[in-house]
């Protein structure tokens, strides 16, 4: 009902324009004249009135679209809860940054969770960007937040995902579902600060480590969600132990592929060893100028929906045994990055 009286009220003046251009037109005399000065007269009169209900009708267009948009960011919001700041001894902080021009909706998601199994930790990217991403990110994280402490092991969690991302396909985008897809890293940190991961097309995370950045990429990741099924085999990867006043840097290639005005691309790695040679490292503190870094480079337009998340270990998770025969890495010289 409050609806419709709104809707009543917002036709309240196009139809008052609209009869007094009638009236006009009808009543008088002035109208009936065909002279240049009536003409004129005359013009005036219904240009008025076209602007009135242009001007109107983009009003109206206008509330419909921030009412839309504040819709779709508190739904935002509901999906991409606030993270804990800690969990389980690590430091937890993270930022979406929308492409979108106004709006604060994307399609990357990201959740950490305490589990009997560990720290687990989700980062995904969704086809595509914007409101229509909404379903799917649902889809995904209320998927992760059950299977994250139902499934003894990542292989478990990522089978789970895959059904339930199967099912939202069929059911909401039944002519397109053969082209939708979601890349996903999934993040387990041990008690002991063992981690380990498996990763759907997603890009390797960073470990940042007494003022070095590697890239830890122990190989190629399976092809990402949706596009083909998985294999009977899941073994998970691993990364590595996470120190005491270690950081395990996750993104989307949103960063990847954020370009200044001349084309280049940010410089992720180099961004990373600046902010780790500066002392001792804060998961808020390494989102706050990573993202301030590239809004800087990208001038406030990303290409991509970004997300950041960084999980650090404060000296509450034992250093365990610093394995990494099965990592890859690369070392970047230290650089500033932009305030």
């Amino acid at each position: 009902m409050i609806r419709v009286r709104g809707r009543v009220r917002s036709l309240g003046l196009p139809i008052v324009w609209g009869a007094a251009a009638v009236a006009y037109k009808l009543a008088c005399p002035l109208a009936q004249e065909t002279d240049l000065r009536a003409r004129i007269v005359s013009s005036a009169v219904f240009f008025a009135v076209g602007t009135g209900l242009i001007l109107q009708v983009r009003h109206g267009l206008m509330r419909e679209l921030r009412q839309m948009r504040r819709v779709a960011s508190a739904a935002q919001r509901a999906l991409l809860r606030p993270l804990p700041s800690r969990v389980d001894g690590l430091d937890v902080a993270a930022v979406q940054v929308s492409a979108e021009r106004g709006a604060a909706v994307g399609g990357d998601l990201y959740e950490v969770v305490a589990t009997e199994h560990g720290v687990r930790a989700v980062m995904g990217d969704v086809r595509g960007h914007g409101i229509g991403a909404l379903g799917t990110v649902a889809a995904m994280l209320g998927c992760f937040r059950e299977a994250a402490h139902d499934e003894e092991d990542l292989g478990g969690v990522l089978r789970r995902l895959e059904r339930a991302l199967d099912r939202h396909l069929r059911q909401e985008h039944p002519a397109s579902a053969a082209e939708e897809f979601v890349t996903l890293l999934l993040l387990e940190i041990r008690p002991d600060g063992e981690m380990r991961a498996l990763n759907c097309g997603h890009p390797w995370p960073y470990r940042l480590s007494g003022g070095r950045v590697e890239q830890l990429a122990p190989g190629d990741p399976q092809p990402p969600l949706g596009l083909f099924p998985l294999p009977a085999v899941l073994p998970t990867v691993a990364l590595g132990y996470l120190a005491p006043e270690d950081a395990v840097f996750l993104f989307t290639d949103g960063a990847l592929d954020a370009r200044d005005a001349r084309g280049r691309f940010f410089p992720l790695g180099s961004a990373l060893t600046g902010i780790a040679g500066d002392g001792p490292l804060s998961s808020q503190g390494v989102v706050g100028r990573i993202s301030a870094a590239l809004l800087h480079h990208t001038r406030g337009e990303p290409p991509d929906d970004i997300a950041l998340l960084v999980l650090t270990n404060s000296g509450a998770v034992p250093s365990g045994a610093r394995g990494t025969a099965r990592t890859s890495t690369t070392t970047y010289p230290q650089t500033t990055t932009a305030p």
